[in-house]
């Protein structure tokens, strides 16, 4: 076969890939004299004809170049509408970046999930892809395979042809391609071989839904293609989807998936000793904690690979880059990887680059993941650097007047010059909506975590508009953050409550405000597998919610309580509260009967009880 000129140059890089890395990757080279780092932003939301800029991927060419996929969505960050596949391409090693180029155009359509390979024995790119129509596709729709391909590192692109070999027509409810680079096989008889992973999910209006996953390959530089290794579930069991690939040092390809059904560490994983053709074994848990999100796996040399994600158990938080010595059958904790930004993040891709750096894209941002996409560049030395204390980590709180707790557990610091007058039992604590609010630091007396529990208290207002916090617990954001919150929500007639537990938001609500300037007992409680409201002994809402922790990642930072305001501060309580109380059980309605018409001590596993009589400096 006579290769194409372009590769030719990386046929050395290819045979060492095989046999041995180069120093700059081997782990017995010489140690590399300072860590290398440095960072840039590749995609910024609200720009360039865009809202936003999502799902990286990431790949170098055979002459070097590299291109930088994403998609680029025109009218929001939703997953469905007009979107349009976009490449940024490199030319010094990822230094700098030329022009957004559109690849695929969308014309109100959605082209998504790219997935590039490099044929490094042609020197061409192939870009699978995913495309569906212009009809909104929450809930699943019909969507389809598409296969495109450069011969001149990116500067433009073959017409798009629909892959109908690479999807079955039962296949109807979702499909969706990687997305992260696919790989060229080096070993053994099926080397050159180019594989990608893809999912799919069947559904025929009657029947439960069908998960499944799947890898394609071609053997001829992306003209063909064929459905190789498969593995469905129809009981919701073990959900394989978002599948990143990595080949093992014996030729095997090890498939990495997003897992969505009863995982609790939402990932598991499968391998291939025939080139993709067929899975060894079925999907299996892999003890990897990592959130609900997508991650891309990548050989950094022989006995490593790395793993790209959000570090975060639950919350797409923390984007880090952790290795696997053993092939992929136990990866670092996250400790022991290397964070690059502490703060929301969510989809990834790494390639390796020139002169010993890697390459990371991965979204990130301040109040959403997707506010833009960055890029990084490092090496092994800043990847073993400490990674310090996460920014989440509370302050110790400033002193200040405190109300006394009578568990003798917590110290509840009264802020903004709260002051008492009458409540329901002695004395209650007035907020003036300002400034004014209780904050009751994290201690494991009020970590309520994955179980039962009780939290409750006595209020009084009467304001028409605003919002207005009760008690706000642990943690403060969008997505998927563990958190519990109860919020008086006059404007829109009800009191509210929310409890985020793994990836499932769960809220609750009343029928009225409640505004009416009287004293009422409010009680929100998780028990037996619900999460109810109740107001002066009844319930006024009750709704299903699944196991999971509502302090889950607190090792990378978790708050206490804050009684009269959001954990960020907003939203303040202009009104009166009295006997704020949180119990790490479901108590029964003869103990909220007691409590309620006597305000009885009732203990066992009271964390927290604040009877709002006094406050002292």
């Amino acid at each position: 076969m006579r290769l194409h000129p372009r590769a030719l140059a990386v046929l050395a890089a290819l045979v060492l890939t095989a046999a041995g890395t180069p120093a700059a990757h081997a782990s017995g080279g010489a140690a590399t004299a300072s860590p290398r780092f440095d960072e840039q932003v590749v995609y910024q939301q609200k720009t360039e004809g865009y809202a936003c800029f999502r799902i990286p991927a990431v790949v170098q060419a055979a002459d070097g170049t590299l291109l930088a996929f994403a998609e680029g969505r025109v009218a929001d960050c939703g997953d469905d509408g007009d979107i349009d596949l976009v490449v940024r391409r490199s030319f010094d090693n990822g230094a700098t970046w030329g022009p957004i180029q559109v690849v695929s155009k969308g014309n109100g359509e959605t082209h998504g999930n790219p997935v590039p390979i490099v044929d490094r024995r042609t020197g061409r790119i192939v870009l699978v892809s995913t495309h569906n129509g212009a009809a909104p596709c929450p809930n699943g729709c019909d969507r389809d395979p598409y296969v495109t391909y450069s011969d001149d590192d990116g500067a433009t692109w073959s017409p798009e042809r629909e892959m109908t070999e690479g999807k079955r027509p039962e296949w109807n409810f979702w499909y969706a391609t990687g997305p992260m680079h696919g790989i060229q096989l080096t070993h053994g008889v099926h080397a050159g071989r180019l594989v990608l992973g893809a999912s799919y999910e069947t559904y025929d209006g009657v029947g439960p839904h069908v998960y499944g996953t799947h890898l394609l390959y071609s053997d001829d530089s992306g003209v063909t293609w064929h459905i190789g290794a498969t593995s469905a579930v129809d009981d919701g069991s073990i959900i394989a989807q978002e599948v990143t690939v990595v080949e093992l040092d014996n030729g095997g390809v090890y498939a990495l998936a997003r897992e969505r059904g009863t995982d609790p560490g939402h990932r598991a994983y499968a391998v291939s000793s025939d080139g993709g053709e067929s899975f060894d074994k079925p999907f299996q848990i892999i003890d990897l904690d990592i959130a609900d999100v997508q991650a891309s796996t990548l050989r950094e040399r022989p006995g490593r690979i790395l793993l790209s994600s959000p570090a975060h158990p639950v919350a797409r938080e923390a984007m880090t880059v952790r290795s696997s010595y053993t092939e992929g059958r136990t990866w670092q904790d996250w400790e022991d990887g290397k964070v690059f930004w502490w703060g929301q993040s969510g989809y990834s891709d790494m390639s390796l680059l020139g002169d010993g750096l890697i390459g990371l894209a991965y979204e990130a941002g301040v109040a959403s993941p997707y506010e833009s996409i960055r890029w990084a560049r490092f090496d092994d030395a800043y990847l073993a650097t400490p990674n310090g204390t996460p920014p989440g980590i509370p302050a110790p709180p400033a002193p200040g007047p405190v109300t006394p707790d009578a568990t003798r557990h917590n110290q509840a610091f009264v802020r903004g010059g709260a002051t008492t007058g009458d409540g329901v039992f002695g004395g209650g604590l007035h907020l003036d909506g300002v400034d004014d609010r209780v904050e009751v630091p994290y201690d494991c007396s009020i970590d309520v975590g994955g179980g039962d529990f009780t939290m409750m208290t006595w209020f009084r207002y009467a304001d028409t508009a605003g919002a207005h916090t009760l008690l706000w617990a642990y943690r403060v954001g969008s997505g998927t953050t563990p958190q519990i919150w109860l919020r008086a929500e006059p404007a829109s007639h009800r009191i509210r409550a929310l409890i985020m537990v793994d990836r499932f938001n769960v809220s609750v609500q009343s029928a009225q405000a409640y505004n009416d300037g009287a004293w009422h007992h409010i009680v929100l409680q998780r028990a037996n597998g619900q999460f109810s409201l109740r107001v002066d002994g009844a319930v006024v809402a009750s709704a299903a919610v699944p196991p999971g922790s509502v302090t889950a990642g607190k090792e990378f930072g978790v708050d206490g309580i804050h009684i009269g305001q959001k954990l960020d501060g907003g939203d303040r309580f202009h009104g009166d509260l009295d006997e704020v109380r949180v119990y790490r059980r479901a108590l029964n309605d003869t103990e909220l009967g007691l409590i309620r018409d006597r305000n009885l001590p009732i203990g066992g596993q009271l964390g927290l009880r604040l009877p709002m009589d006094n406050v002292t400096s």
